[in-house]
């Protein structure tokens, strides 16, 4: 696919993007959902090795296609690691599936209700890099837990910078300013948070596009200022912490907002199942996620 290809397929293209980027911290946990304890492996190397297994056989998947999965969000490491020998970014792309790259390195402490990204140095070697590969865009997490207007207003300052040095190296930014959807003042972050982002998207220079993933707001429709902003390429939903159904649910009755989840995706799936119950699993999800991506009911 060329750049203008997924350009037209993030736009308008009917489907959802899988989550494929668990990173260190978070590996531990992936696996032992997928079936696989702690003690199985003795090293980060072996942990790694395993889960490029996970995302291996996720990606070959007859049921992982393009038809219903526009794009796949990856880690570093599976970026610039091989299926059956190929890079995986060429495996997507043949696949129909747009890759992105999460490139936040994690959070830092909580300040002002919220959690920055840490810092990223060497980013411009990253994006060159993954650029080179075919990668399509970056995605880049920041948290907000409590309603703090200069805490948001710092996340999304950030969020903007990185992406406009992601949009100077060529590459489609995924702004995630998340927020935690247990928080006691959850509503009143949402709403901090759009207008926080409608005024800096306002006050970006010149024309280019960025892309959001956003927690699913506590008032359907909440977001629907940004999924029309002229800057806004595509809204795109994180599960945080909702189950599938739950998450596919609350998506169904957010107009323009499309599915970017990870154990929602995954949480069917176990490392000790046979191929035909693997993809069978993976399509059932697949199918719910899709739907609710796509076929949207009255809030």
């Amino acid at each position: 696919m060329q750049t203008a290809d997924m350009t037209a397929r993030m736009a308008s293209g009917h489907g959802f993007i899988a989550a494929l980027d668990q990173s260190g911290g978070s590996t531990p946990k992936a696996l032992k959902g997928y079936g696989i304890e702690e003690n199985a492996y003795a090293n980060d190397e072996e942990m790694f090795a395993l889960i490029h297994q996970m995302r291996s056989r996720i990606i070959t998947s007859s049921a992982f296609t393009g038809d219903k999965v526009l794009g796949a969000i990856l880690f570093e490491r599976t970026m610039d690691g091989e299926i059956a020998g190929r890079p995986v970014p060429a495996v997507l792309a043949e696949r129909g599936v747009v890759p992105f790259i999460k490139i936040d390195k994690g959070l830092e402490d909580e300040a002002d209700g919220v959690q920055l990204m840490k810092p990223m140095p060497g980013l411009d070697v990253l994006l060159q890099r993954a650029k080179g590969l075919g990668m399509y865009g970056t995605k880049e997490r920041s948290v907000v837990q409590q309603a703090n207007r200069a805490g948001i207003a710092a996340i999304v300052a950030q969020q903007v910078e990185v992406g406009r040095q992601v949009l100077a190296a060529g590459l489609m930014p995924i702004l995630e300013p998340e927020v935690n959807i247990k928080s006691a003042d959850r509503a009143r972050s949402d709403q901090i948070l759009l207008e926080e982002l409608h005024k800096a998207l306002d006050a970006m220079p010149g024309d280019d596009k960025v892309m959001l993933k956003l927690s699913i707001p506590a008032q359907a429709g909440l977001f629907d200022p940004l999924v029309d902003h002229p800057r806004v390429l595509r809204v795109v939903a994180l599960s945080g912490g909702y189950s599938r159904p739950e998450a596919c649910r609350e998506l169904a009755r957010n107009r323009g907002m499309i599915a970017s989840f990870s154990r929602a995706l995954l949480e069917d799936l176990r490392h000790q199942m046979d191929d035909a119950a693997f993809n069978a699993a993976l399509a059932g999800a697949i199918d719910e996620i899709y739907t609710a991506s796509t076929n949207k009911v009255a809030a």
